[in-house]
C-alpha cells in the first residue's frame, strides 16, 4: 500500500498532467480549466478513469482550486454540542444515535450548553456546532414528555432556544445541524444561526432500499434531503452540504450527488461548503464489517468533486477522519479542513481525535498554504453576497472578522 509521503511525491512530481491523461478525459478537464459546467454525461467519464490518472486528476483539481481560492486554507475553530444523541433513524453506519434506555441523558441542559461554549470560548472558539438525532420525539414518548416538561413542542424548537443561549451569553457563533427541517423551521432558526447544515450523503435511492444503509432512516431518502437543501436556498441560509463515501454507493452515484449539489448552489447560491467525508468502520455499528474506502478512492472524489463543482466551491475533507494522510488532499483541491475542536471530540467518530491546531498548520505550510480561520459562516458570505443574515447576526459577524472575512487576529490567536 502506498505510503502518504510516497503518494505526495507521485502527485508533486506530476508536471505535464495533462499527458498522463486519456483522450476521453482531456476535454472535460478543459471544460472544468475554462469554469464551463459538466453535463451529467461528460461527468459520468470522469468515472472511468484509470488509476494511474490519479495524479493527474489531483493535479487539475489543483489548478481549478487555485483559481478560485488560491493558496489559502481555512478551519473553523469550534466547540461540538450534541443537544441529544435519541435519533428516530437507524443508519447502518451510525455510532452516534442513542435510545432512550442508552442514552445517559435525554437532551442537554442549558447549564451543560452553556459550560462547554464558555469553556471553548476561553480558547478562541468561534463556532458552536450543534449536532443532534433527528426528530426523536416522533419515536420515542420519553423524548416527546422531557420536550413537554420544559416548555418546548419538539427538538428543533429546543435547538433555537439553546442557540438563542449562545448568541446572549457568549461570543460563540451557532452552527445548526438538526438533520432535516421544514421552511419554517428554518426561518426560525435562522434568527439564531450564522449557517446551517445536513449533509445529503447520496443521491441515490438504492441506498434506501432494503439492506441498504438508509432502509430504516426515512430522513436519509435523497428527496427528503433534496427537499431540506433546497428550502434553505429559497430562504437565503448559508448551507453546508456534502456526500459520504463508502456506504456502498457507485462512483457514478457520487458523480450523481455532486451535481445535485452544484444544480442547487447554481439555482440559489446558498452552498457555503461541500465535505467529502469517508466512512470509518467502528466495532458497533451494523456495517463493522464493511470496508472502508482507500486513501486514493477519496483522492480521486475530492479531486472530481473539484471537477465538477469548479474554483469557487469550498470543499473540505475531515482531518480527524485521515489522521495518517490528511495532508495529501491539499493537493487534489481542497481548501478547506472544515470545523477543528481544541476541547470538544467528535462525537459522530468518537475514535478519531482532531489534529492540534499547530500540527495542522505545520502540515498545511509544508506544502505551501496560508492557514487561517474562519467563522462557521464563509468569507463570501461576508463580503460579498448580502442579504443573507439578519441585521444582529449581520452585525456581530463584521466585528469579528477582518477585511477578508476570516477571523480578526489570524492563526496566530490558536498556535
Amino acid at each position: 500500500m502506498i505510503n502518504q509521503q510516497e503518494r505526495l511525491d507521485s502527485i508533486s512530481i506530476v508536471k505535464e498532467p495533462f499527458s498522463k491523461l486519456s483522450d476521453t478525459l482531456k476535454p472535460i478537464v478543459n471544460l472544468a480549466l475554462e469554469e464551463r459546467p459538466l453535463s451529467m454525461e461528460k461527468a459520468a467519464l470522469l468515472g472511468d478513469s484509470h488509476p494511474d490518472e490519479l495524479d493527474s486528476l489531483c493535479n487539475i483539481a489543483s489548478l481549478i482550486r487555485d483559481q478560485g481560492k488560491g493558496n489559502v486554507i481555512s478551519f473553523s475553530p469550534k466547540i461540538f454540542i450534541p443537544l441529544t444523541m435519541l435519533c428516530r433513524d437507524f443508519c447502518g453506519y451510525c455510532t452516534f444515535r442513542k435510545d432512550p434506555s442508552s442514552a445517559k441523558q435525554l437532551y442537554m441542559t442549558p447549564t451543560e450548553v452553556l459550560d462547554i461554549a464558555r469553556a471553548g470560548e476561553k480558547l478562541g472558539c468561534t463556532e458552536a456546532l450543534f449536532t443532534l438525532g433527528e426528530r426523536p420525539e416522533l419515536r420515542y414518548p420519553e423524548a416527546k414528555k422531557w420536550l413537554f416538561d420544559h416548555g418546548y413542542k419538539t427538538t428543533i424548537d429546543y435547538l433555537n432556544h439553546m442557540c438563542e443561549l449562545i448568541l446572549q451569553e457568549t461570543s460563540l457563533f451557532p452552527h445548526g445541524n438538526p438533520g432535516t427541517m421544514s421552511g419554517r423551521e428554518m426561518l426560525a432558526l435562522k434568527q439564531t444561526n450564522v449557517s446551517m447544515g445536513v449533509m445529503l450523503e447520496n443521491i441515490s435511492p438504492r441506498l434506501s432500499e432494503t439492506g441498504g444503509p438508509h432502509a430504516l432512516a426515512p430522513s436519509k431518502w435523497p428527496k427528503a434531503r433534496l427537499k431540506t437543501i433546497k428550502k434553505a436556498g429559497e430562504l437565503r441560509i448559508p448551507f453546508t452540504t456534502g456526500i459520504l463515501i463508502g456506504i456502498g454507493e457507485t462512483k457514478e452515484e457520487r458523480i450523481r450527488s455532486l451535481i445535485a449539489i452544484r444544480d442547487a448552489h447554481d439555482q440559489y447560491g446558498h452552498i457555503q461548503e461541500v465535505i467529502i467525508q469517508n466512512f470509518r468502520s467502528k466495532s458497533d455499528i451494523p456495517m463493522r464489517l464493511h470496508e472502508e474506502p482507500t486513501t486514493d478512492d477519496l483522492l480521486w472524489t475530492v479531486a472530481v468533486a473539484r471537477i465538477i463543482l469548479g474554483p469557487k466551491a469550498n470543499i473540505q475533507v475531515p482531518p480527524n477522519l485521515n489522521s495518517k494522510d490528511y495532508p495529501v488532499f491539499l493537493l487534489a483541491g481542497i481548501n478547506d479542513w472544515g470545523g477543528v475542536s481544541p476541547l470538544t471530540i467528535d462525537f459522530v467518530n468518537p475514535e478519531a481525535p482532531w489534529p492540534q491546531l499547530p500540527d495542522l498548520l505545520r502540515n498545511t505550510a509544508k506544502l505551501g498554504f496560508n492557514l487561517k480561520p474562519r467563522l462557521p459562516l464563509y468569507p463570501e458570505y461576508i463580503i460579498q453576497r448580502k442579504n443573507y443574515l439578519p441585521k444582529r447576526l449581520e452585525n456581530r459577524v463584521k466585528c469579528r472578522t477582518d477585511r477578508d472575512g476570516y477571523i480578526k487576529g489570524g492563526i496566530e490567536r490558536y498556535v
